[in-house]
């Protein structure tokens, strides 16, 4: 009876023992995680994101590998220009793994192989240019950089997808050399500044004055213009009325002499203010003597008729009283 019980104990255990290992052996991979599984120490398959059973005794998870972008921050590394200036350089590496076998067995430690490729790879780049190519060329160290790592990196399973300077620092003497420069920079970039405000201010005042200048002259013909048309209008308005008048005095029978004084005495004011003497042709002269002549010997056209006679009373006589 006791060893029945006993023998019930003891397959109890060993079926406990048999689950246990059984639920150890079953794993769930997360997402963005591979792990790498080896069987009797050689590799055999990786496990992606999901449920998975490994054969217990025989497989074992080798390692456990993240396939998300990572960020290998290297500390600043000294680094020589070309010109022999020795400046702190750090870099910051943006990666991730696309294999994880060949970055299981590729290389040991792949990310302190990673920051020493980066460092070498650095003082190899940086120590083809000088100072000033250094400081201004961030851009292409960096895809330099990134290029020669990134293939590099290949055979290791890591994928370089992009590098950073993060920080360039020279020396404290160069650093006062250049805060120097770039404060005469600064100061020949204000000078210029003020002189070409100074010039366009210039520039414009002149070409204000200029354009005022031509805006007065246009003014001045205009108004030239406008007043020589308004007298030529009153000229011919009042040469219009002074023929409309010899036409009604030729209607009305008038002589020759008439019209031609009449000519004149209309030319006499149109000329009043603008000229010293009217030029009157002689045969006009002569035309209006013979009228006059004529006038006084016939008595013809006067235009005061003769005083009446003035009679004288007889005187009377005392002696017939």
């Amino acid at each position: 009876m006791l060893a029945n019980i006993i023998g019930y104990i003891i397959l109890g255990v060993v079926v406990l023992v048999i689950i246990i290992i059984l639920l150890s052996c079953i794993r769930v991979v997360p997402q963005a995680t591979e792990y790498v599984i080896e069987f009797l120490g050689k590799y055999k398959t990786t496990w992606t994101a999901g449920l998975h059973f490994k054969a217990p005794f025989f497989e074992r998870i080798a390692k456990k590998i993240t396939i998300k972008e990572q960020v290998l921050d290297s500390p600043p590394q000294p680094v020589i220009t070309k010109d022999n200036v020795t400046m702190q350089i750090d870099t910051v590496v943006y990666f991730r793994i696309f294999d994880s076998k060949m970055y299981s067995y590729g290389v040991v430690n792949p990310v302190n192989a990673l920051a020493n490729l980066t460092a070498t790879t650095l003082r190899n780049i940086v120590g083809e240019l000088e100072l000033d190519g250094t400081l201004t060329s961030r851009d292409t160290i960096n895809m330099r950089l990134t290029s020669i790592l990134d293939e590099a990196t290949d055979q290791w399973g890591i994928k370089v997808t992009r590098v950073e300077l993060k920080n360039i620092i020279p020396p404290a003497e160069i650093q006062n050399a250049m805060e120097k420069q770039m404060k005469a920079e600064r100061d020949r970039r204000q000078t210029l500044l003020e002189a070409e405000g100074h010039k366009a201010a210039v520039i414009t005042r002149a070409e204000g004055d200029k354009q005022a200048m031509i805006l007065a002259a246009e003014g001045e013909r205009d108004a030239r213009i406008a007043r020589a048309e308004g007298e030529a209008q009153a000229i011919l308005l009042a040469r219009k009325a002074e023929a409309d008048g010899i036409r009604a005095l030729k209607e009305a029978g008038a002589d020759e002499a008439v019209l031609e004084l009449r000519r004149y005495d209309a030319l006499t004011k149109v000329a009043e203010g603008r000229a010293s003497k009217i030029i009157v042709p002689t045969d006009a002269v002569n035309m209006v003597k013979r009228n006059v002549l004529f006038s006084e010997t016939t008595g013809i056209g006067d235009v005061t008729a003769p005083l009446p006679e003035e009679k004288i009373p007889p005187k009377e006589d005392p002696c017939c009283d």
